[in-house]
């Protein structure tokens, strides 16, 4: 039996998100049926994760089981004449026999992009959330810098996170600019439900103005009891990296 590795890029636009589910087409469904239609045979996916409806990926990881001694070049290629136009195997590869990403993991990096143009884009619009205004770019750093460390994130979470503990490791958060676009970066061990998105928009509305630097502080010091900020779209969030 072979344990194939695939490394997955999608765009998350028209999908439920990754994981199976009854109410809406997800990606994970797609990938598998193509898998099957290839191998003549179900295929059950085992991935680092998964990512929510409208998010996209640059790195997601996925592994399955098959004795089909086909060449490793057919994973990608093959795989790649079957799926969607809006997903696609960036490489495939063989890996130790049971691998399963999401126990394998150390560390994932999210992106986030806001574009800040005056004027919306029509052209980033599915990749990016329009925030119009300036934004304190020092503010939103000085408040970056309190999300770093190993630290409860319980204010960072949405209702229905099924996860044991909201102790979380981040290596880093960065800020960067270039003309209209604005990229979070978010290094860390592991993520609760929509904490990346739930930071972000933390961190815009301190760039806004309507929450500082301290108040940040006080959300990760004193968890539930400073309020976070809005959950940001899930347009602007791309699962870029899962490091093993």
């Amino acid at each position: 039996m072979r344990t194939i590795t695939l490394i997955l890029e999608y765009d998350g636009t028209n999908y439920a998100g990754w994981q199976l589910q009854p109410n809406g087409l997800s990606i994970q469904e797609v990938v598998e049926g193509a898998l099957a239609r290839l191998l003549k045979e179900p295929v059950r996916l085992r991935a680092s994760g998964r990512t929510d409806a409208g998010v996209h990926a640059r790195g997601m990881v996925a592994a399955f089981d098959t004795d089909r001694a086909i060449p490793l070049r057919a994973f990608s290629d093959g795989l790649n004449a079957l799926l969607p136009p809006d997903i696609a195997v960036r490489s495939a590869h063989e890996a130790s026999p049971g691998f399963n990403p999401r126990f394998a993991a150390t560390g994932k990096h999210y992106r986030y992009t806001i574009h800040r143009g005056e004027r919306r884009s029509p052209l980033v619009r599915l990749q990016s959330w329009h925030v119009r205004g300036a934004l304190d770019l020092a503010a939103m750093r000085e408040a970056a810098r309190h999300l770093t460390g190993e630290r409860d994130f319980a204010s960072f979470r949405t209702a229905g996170c099924a996860a044991r503990t909201t102790i979380r490791r981040v290596d880093a958060v960065e800020i960067s600019a270039d003309g209209e676009m604005l990229t979070v970066d978010v290094h860390g061990s592991g993520f609760l439900r929509n904490m990346v998105r739930i930071m972000v928009g933390t961190l815009v509305e301190v760039g806004r103005g309507k929450l500082t630097p301290e108040h940040v502080a006080h959300m990760v010091a004193c968890p539930g009891v400073a309020p976070a900020g809005p959950t940001a779209p899930p347009q602007g969030l791309c699962l870029q990296e899962v490091r093993f």
